[in-house]
């Protein structure tokens, strides 16, 4: 029973450091566009993670729990050795101010630690490899979304006064940001459920085929809202600021981009990254301004990040393992 204790400990350590990590994620537009102050943008984040629970079934918090490693070979070190992996990495891109995705911090930490302590066949590499194409894919179709949204709103306000259509935006930017951030919390906050529901039914306390029950979910969402709390201002100005020079007209259509695809990929089951959701959205509303809007040396370090995430985190994984290993033998 302590060790479940402090693997689930750990989780919940996870997902605050996440909504710590990924604050960005849900209020950069918002904080960038001046139309919250920081510290109201983060209650608003906060909020909205949280009651996200309300609205989503848990078909992330399942993909996690049985579709990534098969659940009867995962074993209490295999968990810690994923998450501190994870909690590792995420600090370490928070301190360079890199949005790296915390969703596949995660999971690279719990396939390299599977991996470690049972070998290749651990994994459902199916499920691995749909995760890896969406590497690609959120912030294309972020992009894509965001550039549509845009190209649509500017017909419909063609003939209309820059400083009304500023304002108007400005009070649906507040929507817009409460919509990304419930998609946040619906697929950020269910992985952990996932490790948590893994946990359990290693140690036993769970049946495989039995719902993840209420504590865990609602554990999970408070978690991520008091991560938000704090903000992570090192990428909040990365991504509000330094990619591109948001607006509040840009700055709705990125959200409401971001939104539509975390709302698909939540009901879709497919754990993605809200970080490549969101950098994609943003690049695409400056990029429709035009292409020199976006500043494209900001870009390439996290693409980097976003490639080396997996892999960095899955050796670190397996590292921590065969370090636990050798203390416990």
């Amino acid at each position: 029973m302590t060790i479940l204790i402090i693997v689930i400990g750990l989780a919940l350590l996870f997902d605050i450091i996440n909504g710590f990590h990924d604050a960005a994620n849900s209020i950069a537009t918002i904080v960038g566009t001046r139309v919250l102050s920081p510290r109201l943008a983060v209650l608003w984040a906060a909020f909205f993670n949280f009651i996200s629970y309300l609205i989503f079934k848990l078909h992330v918090a399942n993909t996690i729990a049985k579709g990534i490693v098969h659940p009867e070979i995962v074993t209490m070190q295999v968990l810690i050795a994923g998450l501190l992996a994870a909690i590792l990495w995420n600090l370490a891109t928070w301190f360079f101010g890199l949005p790296s995705s915390s969703s596949h911090t995660l999971i690279g930490g719990f396939v390299g630690a599977a991996i470690a302590g049972a070998g290749f066949n651990a994994v459902i590499y199916s499920a691995v490899l749909k995760i890896i194409m969406f590497i690609f894919l959120a912030p294309i179709i972020g992009m894509l979304v965001a550039t549509l949204i845009s190209i649509v709103m500017m017909w419909i306000c063609r003939n209309s006064n820059r400083g009304t259509v500023s304002k108007h935006f400005k009070k649906l930017q507040l929507l817009s940001a409460a919509a990304f951030s419930i998609g946040h919390g619906a697929n950020d906050a269910q992985k952990i459920m996932g490790i948590i529901a893994v946990a359990l039914i290693a140690s036993g306390e769970l049946d495989q085929n039995a719902a993840i029950p209420f504590w865990v979910v609602i554990s999970c969402h408070m978690a991520m809202a008091v991560g938000t709390l704090p903000g992570g201002w090192r990428i909040v100005k990365t991504m509000g600021s330094k990619i591109t020079h948001l607006k509040p007209f840009e700055g709705f259509s990125a959200e409401t981009s971001g939104a539509i695809t975390l709302f698909s990929t939540s009901m879709l089951g497919i754990p993605v990254s809200t970080t490549h959701t969101i950098t994609g959205a943003i690049i695409g509303v400056g990029a429709i301004r035009r292409i020199s809007a976006v500043r494209w040396g900001v870009t390439i370090p996290i693409m980097y990040a976003w490639i080396l995430t997996i892999p960095a985190t899955g050796l670190l994984a397996a590292l921590i393992h065969y370090i636990l290993t050798w203390i416990a033998s």
